[in-house]
């Protein structure tokens, strides 16, 4: 009895010291210069975590899959270390989609086999309506967690390109959300086994994932990752009352606080409810921008590396484009160079730059571009007005003037970069499509405005032969 209390205690206690590290480790990615940090102290936190619960259900003589749960730790962690290891910076989003999603099967996964067995069961040993009501909630959210994340992974892989849109769209959603919470209820209220409905109840939940997230569009991508993962995170707060494991409840709640504040700043920095984020369907299709007056302007690599080398100041503006190259590394030598020349040389990131939040800022560090150097939407915006020459590389939206002008905009009121101020914007674009959202962009047209053409990579070597000539 002795040893059992001692192993109670030393496994609370080592969940409690998981869940510091796992504090940690998110207080620490907050911030790009100790975000890699961050990763790692989680990471333990969660090797902690895990291990204890070996210790957990050592004594529970019910406990005989042991053989099955190391297998699945040793492959799903190979597949995590080859797939981290391979994936390009460029995927980075679409695998955070995915993996996010895997914490909410794991979730839904978790309640269907608690509302499998029928009975859900209290600490005390009787049956509990608390532990039904959150192995039904939890595997609802954890489900369309699961398959909406699966979308978005889809949407960013460029695997569907084209959305199911149909009228009446948000009420066939709300019918299917209603139906699987009836059902869940309906089984709360009736602790025999009923298999048909739970999978009935499964197989909605999944359906309404797919629905909600399908119609949303690309621009809308870096809101929708951060929701799921907020769900996620509930969902996997939900499983640890159903298990009653502490390190669970505590970390999930963590993520989904986190997630729900990531979601809210995503959604202020487009200006945008998440209400019309998720009901809106807007960010695919093309849609108006106002009349556009004057034309895009060329510019050679030759006269723009001279532009810039002799200016004094130079902000550049990375966007989804530079990640498609990889042309970071590239971007960082040409700001060395300018530098080296007595050029000052910042990096204007915006909040929803790229397809997930801080897309730019990890290609940005990938490259070894010092953090005192990279500059906010807040922090750099009124500086656009003395600075010389404005790069933009690959973003289209965030610099969009429209934004601020035109009432009639779907993104009008979005807080934007102010690139347009600049004395000379050199946009560098692979072609003249329009931006993820549709929206035509007035930036290319104005008079202050040239148009370096062609792949961001080649672009800047380009600019960095120009500049070394100059």
């Amino acid at each position: 009895m002795e040893d059992m209390t001692f192993t109670e205690f030393l496994i609370k206690t080592t969940y409690f010291v998981a869940v510091i590290l796992f504090v940690i480790g998110l207080k620490r990615m907050s911030s790009p210069r100790t975000a890699r940090g961050g990763v790692v102290w989680a990471g333990w936190g969660m090797v902690l975590a895990t291990l204890v619960t070996f210790l957990y259900f050592w004594h529970d003589p019910d406990w005989t899959n042991i053989g099955l749960i190391v297998l699945g730790i040793g492959v799903g962690g190979a597949i995590a270390w080859w797939t981290g290891k391979k994936v390009a910076m460029t995927d980075m989003p679409q695998m955070i989609a995915l993996y996010n999603g895997m914490g909410g099967g794991a979730a839904g996964a978790i309640a269907a086999v608690t509302l499998y067995k029928g009975v859900p069961i209290g600490a005390d040993g009787e049956p509990s309506l608390t532990i039904g009501f959150l192995a039904v909630l939890g595997g609802l959210i954890g489900a369309v967690s699961f398959s909406g994340s699966l979308i978005a992974f889809a949407k960013l892989q460029g695997w569907m390109t084209k959305p199911i849109r149909f009228k009446s769209a948000n009420q066939v959603n709300a019918a299917l959300l209603v139906a699987t919470l009836v059902i869940g209820l309906f089984l709360l209220g009736n602790y025999s086994t009923h298999i048909v409905l739970v999978s009935l109840f499964f197989v909605l939940a999944l359906v309404v994932g797919v629905t909600l997230t399908n119609p949303i569009g690309g621009a809308d991508m870096p809101v929708v990752i951060s929701l799921y993962n907020a769900l996620t995170g509930l969902a996997v707060a939900f499983k640890g009352f159903v298990l009653a494991n502490e390190a669970m409840i505590i970390a999930g709640t963590v993520v989904g606080a986190a997630g729900t504040l990531l979601t809210q700043l995503m959604a202020k920095a487009m200006n945008r409810s998440l209400a019309s984020v998720l009901f809106s369907a807007f960010g695919d299709e093309a849609v108006g921008g106002g009349e556009i007056s004057g034309s895009m302007k060329p510019i050679e690599p030759s006269d723009a590396g001279v532009m810039m080398a002799y200016a004094e100041r130079v902000i550049v503006v990375p966007g989804y484009g530079l990640a498609v190259a990889q042309a970071q590394h590239k971007v960082w030598e040409l700001a060395q160079l300018l530098r080296e020349k007595g050029v000052k040389v910042s990096f204007a990131i915006h909040p929803v730059a790229g397809r997930m939040p801080g897309h730019m800022n990890v290609l940005l560090a990938e490259a070894g571009v010092p953090y005192d150097l990279i500059f906010d939407l807040d922090e750099i915006n009124a500086d656009f007005e003395k600075t010389d020459v404005v790069l933009v590389i690959g973003a289209n939206d965030v610099v969009n003037p429209v934004a601020r002008t035109d009432p009639s905009s779907p993104i009008y009121g979005m807080p934007i970069l102010n690139a347009d101020k600049a004395k000379n914007v050199i946009v560098n674009k692979r072609g003249k499509g329009k931006g993820f959202s549709g929206i035509e962009n007035h930036l290319f047209y104005l008079d202050n405005t040239r148009m370096l053409y062609g792949d961001a990579q080649a672009a800047v070597a380009e600019l960095i032969h120009a500049v070394k000539a100059s």
